[in-house]
């Protein structure tokens, strides 16, 4: 049975979609059966894949509106053991389109439940808001990762976030827990990356990853050929971050057990 993890911050450009897309493919690489969940209707997660969401004649937005069932959907990619549920622009539409629905915020729930029996993990790559969509991600998952970057508003919106994912503990998902706050974009040479990481460390304690993404050309090259890092440069920085992310949670989970 899958665990469903969200990537989720309404903060833009915390390296969401990024962490999505690799820790997807570092849990494949290391033999895990995976399946990537795009619920952010910029799609940058398809097309960091390889697939152009232009073309794409049902998305996961014909899923959670009852149109098109998750199996017919369901890409493979290139990366071994990832498979992707691909998203397109008109996912914009399906927060209109549910808000006066019964139990709105349970349709991605219907969608994924069925296909936890498919692979080891299910991750979902949430946009950068806390709508509609967003809290649908967040009632489907057993867990949620937080990335942080390392700058200097790192912590602006994460009591928003945090409140949020209370309040769904609350109301909708009391399974619902913090599987850990991701830093990112990591410059070891600015004192002031260093200072976010103590701050964040300091506060958070054991929430916090051991890992750290660092900054990375590849890592942030590799979705203009629609690959992984996985897959474009295996030997880079990145690619070792990502895996030792995977490896952390891998760990974690078995010790949970």
């Amino acid at each position: 049975m899958a665990k469903i993890i969200s990537i989720a911050n309404q903060k833009g450009g915390v390296g969401k979609t990024t962490t999505a897309v690799n820790l997807s493919a570092s849990l494949a690489v290391l033999e895990k059966k995976v399946l990537l969940v795009d619920c952010d209707p910029q799609a940058n997660a398809t097309s960091g894949l390889g697939i152009n969401p232009d073309e794409l004649e049902k998305s996961v937005y014909d899923c959670i509106l009852g149109e098109a069932k998750a199996d017919d959907v369901i890409y493979e990619t290139d990366t071994p053991n990832l498979d992707l549920l691909p998203t397109r622009i008109d996912l914009v539409g399906a927060e209109v389109e549910l808000v006066n629905k019964k139990g709105r915020e349970q349709f991605l729930s219907r969608v994924l439940e069925p296909l936890r029996a498919n692979y080891d993990y299910i991750i979902i790559d949430c946009s950068p808001s806390l709508g509609l969509i967003t809290l649908n991600a967040l009632t489907a998952s057993d867990s949620v990762i937080i990335p942080i970057q390392s700058e200097y508003f790192a912590l602006e919106g994460l009591g928003k976030l945090l409140n949020t994912v209370r309040i769904v503990q609350t109301r909708l998902n009391p399974k619902l827990t913090i599987e850990g706050l991701l830093i990112t974009m990591y410059d070891s040479r600015l004192r002031l990356a260093r200072q976010v990481v103590d701050d964040v460390r300091g506060h958070f304690k054991q929430l916090v990853f051991e890992t750290v993404i660092f900054r990375n050309t590849k890592l942030a090259e590799a979705p203009s050929y629609g690959k992984s890092i996985i897959m474009h440069d295996a030997a880079s920085s990145g690619a070792v971050n990502y895996l030792n992310l995977a490896q952390e949670i891998l760990t974690r989970n078995t010790a949970a057990q």
